[in-house]
């Protein structure tokens, strides 16, 4: 009997081990499993938090980085006693970015796809309020009522008045080149007085966009608004300052290529807006080295259907040689359909009496017939 039991013990003894190695490898099995779900969990948990974060930086710069553009294109037929011509044109194809990197400091970069690179400055506040803010870069200069202000704003198809396009550097002066109002330099700004007065200082290469300074000499400009009361806008600007000629003109040809000249500006104007109309109206003069220049415009919109349909006309006189006989008269008389927000159709009728020609400038009725469509984002 006692060798039957001793003959047991060992088979006991291996059905115990192999019963607690089955449980150690059940408990080592449902350890794993436990120990393996808290890593899984854990990378959710980090996954969620990194898309959280993606989804914040991607909506931080959203809200700081605005997108903005505009496309006008059009159709123009032009007749005096010397040639008729006629042709589809895209004028203006601009995409503009503006970043505000903190509630001070804002950067902007501008390019037309018809041209090339228009505006790049960056903007920074000094004061709490608006007061002071300095800019740098490049940018519109502050000559003009006008000059600053958007064509998407403006009543004509040809924007701005023969004056400003002039003695701003819009084109029209072949002295200073197709600078489309826009020059290198610093500007001091701000809004005082319960905002009825803002100004504005520039310091300026004097010699157009995408270019360095010619000359040793740099512009200055100021720029007084008065805003008296709502809608009302009083406007007086200033230039002083030594261009150097890029080209000969036939508004000044005493002036040679290459030749360093004294260039200076003054203009008072005033703008009324409102819903029923709008009426802007400017006195300019200029004088390149020995030659005197002024002018006068006054151009408006009346509402037909507020919002929707608009009458616009427009006189325009001005001077480029007051010693050579250079006056011209131009007159504008069209409507305009805003189809969607600040996307619009304008159709209008042009005169003028005399035109700048390669041979000089000459005294002839000028006629033509213009059309543009304008879309506008943002």
């Amino acid at each position: 009997m006692y060798r039957q039991t001793k003959c047991y013990i060992p088979f006991l003894l291996l059905s115990l081990s192999l019963v607690s190695n089955v449980e150690a490898e059940e408990n080592v099995s449902e350890n794993s499993i436990k120990n393996d779900t808290t890593p899984v969990e854990f990378l959710v948990q980090e996954k969620q938090c990194e898309e959280s974060a993606a989804k914040k930086i991607v909506s931080d710069i959203s809200d700081r980085i605005k997108l903005h553009g505009y496309a006008q294109a059009g159709y123009t037929y032009q007749k005096n006693s010397e040639q008729e011509v006629n042709s589809f044109d895209i004028k203006r194809t601009l995409l503009w970015a503006n970043a505000q990197i903190n509630d001070r400091w804002s950067f902007l970069f501008m390019h037309d796809f018809n041209s090339q690179v228009q505006e790049f400055y960056t903007d920074f506040r000094i004061t709490n309020n608006d007061a002071l803010s300095i800019r740098l870069g490049q940018f519109k200069n502050g000559y003009s009522l006008e000059n600053p202000m958007s064509p998407t704003s403006m009543e004509t198809i040809d924007v701005y008045s023969e004056g400003v396009t002039y003695l701003s550097g819009c084109g029209s002066d072949p002295l200073f080149g197709v600078q489309y109002g826009r020059d290198l330099g610093m500007s001091l700004f701000g809004t005082v007085c319960e905002k009825k007065l803002r100004y504005e200082l520039q310091v300026m290469n004097g010699q157009g966009i995408n270019r360095k300074d010619k000359n040793k000499s740099k512009d200055i400009i100021g720029r007084l608004e008065w805003c008296p009361v709502e809608s009302l806008n009083i406007v007086t600007t200033g230039q002083c300052g030594r261009g150097h000629a890029v080209a000969t003109s036939v508004y000044a040809p005493d002036i040679a290529l290459d030749q360093n000249y004294d260039r200076n500006r003054f203009s008072v104007g005033v703008d009324y807006r409102s819903k029923s109309f709008n009426i802007h109206s400017e006195y300019l003069l200029g004088k390149d080295d020995k030659v005197s220049s002024s002018g006068v415009y006054v151009t408006g919109s009346v509402a037909l259907i507020p919002s929707t349909l608009d009458l616009i006309g427009s006189y325009d006189y001005f001077n480029f040689n007051q010693d050579l006989d250079m006056d011209q008269h131009k007159g504008v008389f069209g409507i305009q359909w805003w189809y969607y927000k600040k996307c619009r159709l304008q159709l209008q009728y042009v005169y003028k009496n005399a035109i700048a020609t390669p041979a000089g400038f000459v005294h002839d009725d000028n006629h033509a017939i213009m059309c543009q469509i304008q879309v506008r984002f943002n």
